[in-house]
């Protein structure tokens, strides 16, 4: 958010219910997600994001251990996913605002010491899909079409226009 100029007041991790609903598909739970967070503030904006990582309609979860990291990235390696990233803003007066950003994401094929290094940098932990693109991963990514900084985890873009539709100058 600083790269688009703005400062956040407070950052919070909402404790909400991740688990996806019966035959949800990854772009109606991301936007779900993002929606779910938001919290009422009658004093500020409030914005929230949520980044799906998806293997055709299989939604690969924020990664809790190195073997769900593991086949996640041999999952990914040698193929195009999609990235959905949802944001959503609540202004002070209820008002929501919302926004799902869908990119495609290519891997190099990978082979077993890239895997294997990559989950000894521990840059998995908790990230969609088992890696961070602006990390070492960077290194994997032969093709991106869509919002690089969507796949990061905030599209800096539709951000901004949703809070100028807002009123938020």
């Amino acid at each position: 958010m600083r790269q688009i100029g703005i400062e956040p007041a407070r950052i919070f991790t909402p404790d909400i219910d991740e688990t996806p609903r019966a035959n949800e598909v990854p772009r109606e739970y991301a936007l779900r997600m993002a929606l779910e967070k938001l919290c009422p503030d009658p004093e500020n904006l409030v914005i929230a994001a949520d980044t799906v990582v998806s293997a055709g309609a299989r939604i690969l979860h924020k990664t809790a251990t190195a073997a769900e990291a593991e086949t996640y990235l041999r999952l990914l390696a040698g193929r195009r996913h999609k990235v959905f990233t949802s944001v959503a803003v609540r202004a002070p007066d209820g008002r929501i605002a919302s926004r799902v950003v869908t990119s495609v994401v290519g891997f190099a094929r990978l082979d077993d010491g890239q895997i294997r290094d990559y989950l000894a940098s521990g840059e998995w932990e908790g990230k969609a899909g088992g890696y961070a693109i602006q990390g070492r991963a960077a290194a994997f990514i032969d093709f991106v079409s869509g919002s690089y900084s969507a796949v990061v985890g905030l599209p800096l873009y539709e951000t901004s226009t949703l809070l100028r539709g807002l009123g938020f100058r």
